[in-house]
């Protein structure tokens, strides 16, 4: 089952969103409105050290009104492949680069109302670099062992969801692959 676009208006368009109301013919022929927030897909990060401590980014974060521990992460710019840009992101938001890198998985941020697709990728064989962040983040980075950031998800101390997926996701393809 799918729906048809009838039309479609451009209702906004910001520095990294555009919001746009289609109306559309629902499988049963009615129609209906759909509510659509075009966002460039993006890349997270689980950046292991060699002994199994993830890279870990803190920064306040605006819409929650809240400091949030997260993975680093990043849009994809036009043109821009999915390693490049975690390539990218990982030395500007840590100042690290990785030796070693594996696509994990990709899905949906929020499927319901928004485009974006996240890329989930794993980095190691770190090598500290300088860090780069962009002129309006203020980012603090730790390390920290993955038992301890994965019962920080589970203890409720990490809310940022693509960060929950990449922390339980990458412990379960570190056991498989690399031990």
């Amino acid at each position: 089952m799918s729906e048809i676009i009838i039309d479609s208006e451009t209702v906004f368009t910001g520095k990294i969103i555009t919001v746009r109301k289609d109306r559309v013919r629902l499988p049963d022929n009615r129609q209906g409105t759909r509510e659509v927030v075009n966002c460039a897909d993006a890349v997270a990060i689980v950046a292991l050290t060699d002994v199994d401590e993830v890279l870990m980014v803190k920064q306040y974060r605006h819409p929650t009104s809240q400091e949030l521990w997260e993975i680093p992460a990043g849009k994809i710019e036009a043109g821009e492949d999915p390693l490049s840009c975690a390539q990218r992101e990982l030395e500007e938001e840590t100042g690290y680069r990785a030796g070693d890198w594996h696509q994990i998985c990709s899905f949906y941020t929020s499927p319901g109302f928004c485009t974006e697709q996240l890329h989930l990728l794993l980095a190691r064989d770190l090598t500290k670099y300088n860090q780069k962040p962009d002129q309006d983040e203020f980012i603090e980075v730790e390390k920290i062992p993955v038992s301890v950031a994965v019962q920080m998800v589970t203890g409720g101390e990490i809310l940022d969801a693509k960060t929950i997926i990449g922390l339980l996701t990458a412990e379960k393809y570190i056991r498989k692959i690399y031990k």
